[in-house]
């Protein structure tokens, strides 16, 4: 998936994070608010080309990052997990 692991509620995709070891970016699929949200963390900015669809990255270019970057991996899941089936 893009050189990334991917991270799916069934067959829809919430999260992203890179394979190589110097990449540190971990994308996730949000809901509009809470995307709203993680974009006031220092280590997020909007996904350069799926901010539209309420992605975001964040930067893990330190371990003190990890706990929030989860809590927002987690969010995504739930988001994800509560949308109605695609057709």
């Amino acid at each position: 998936m893009f050189g990334r692991w991917g991270y799916f509620v069934e067959d829809r995709l919430f999260g992203c994070f890179p394979i190589r070891t110097k990449d540190h970016d971990l994308w996730v699929r949000l809901s509009p608010s809470d995307q709203t949200r993680a974009l006031t963390d220092r280590a997020a900015r909007p996904h350069r080309r799926l901010a539209a669809r309420g992605w975001i990255e964040y930067d893990l270019v330190e371990l003190a990052l990890l706990p929030r970057a989860l809590k927002w991996l987690r969010r995504g899941y739930e988001h994800v997990r509560h949308l109605p089936a695609e057709s």
